[in-house]
């Protein structure tokens, strides 16, 4: 598979509600999946999810699509090499933890973003459902 489908988007989809709901208390989340190039292919915001997490979520997982590392990676990368975001000229990048690389086969076919709970909660999910 070198693209991520509809219907594997919308399985994550569930699944991660599937996970907040047994694992985090079914506290609300925002899930965003975007292909490889960080556009995005599902959306879902839970009942009761903030507004926020709308674009939040569509940050993460377009963030991870587009450097190729999860959100979590990209925020330690700032820190350790002391960049502004800025300096990748590209107001849509986030490094707030919770969005994560979907591969096949060791490729890059997506990413997932997630939001709604603690950024250590929400990479969890992310990491997760990204690893299969």
């Amino acid at each position: 598979m070198d693209r991520i489908s509809q219907e594997h988007a919308q399985s994550l989809i569930v699944r991660a509600i599937g996970i907040a709901l047994a694992d985090y208390g079914g506290r609300p989340i925002c899930i965003s999946v975007c292909d490889a190039d960080g556009f995005l292919i599902a959306f879902a915001r839970a009942d009761g999810a903030p507004v926020r997490g709308i674009e939040i979520a569509q940050g993460k997982a377009y963030s991870a699509a587009r450097m190729g590392v999860s959100t979590t990676e990209f925020l330690a990368r700032i820190h350790r090499e002391n960049i502004a975001p800025g300096y990748f000229c590209d107001p849509r990048l986030t490094a707030l933890p919770g969005g994560a690389v979907i591969r096949s086969n060791g490729r890059p076919i997506g990413a997932i973003g997630i939001s709604g709970l603690t950024s250590n909660e929400d990479q969890a999910i992310a990491d997760l459902l990204a690893d299969g």
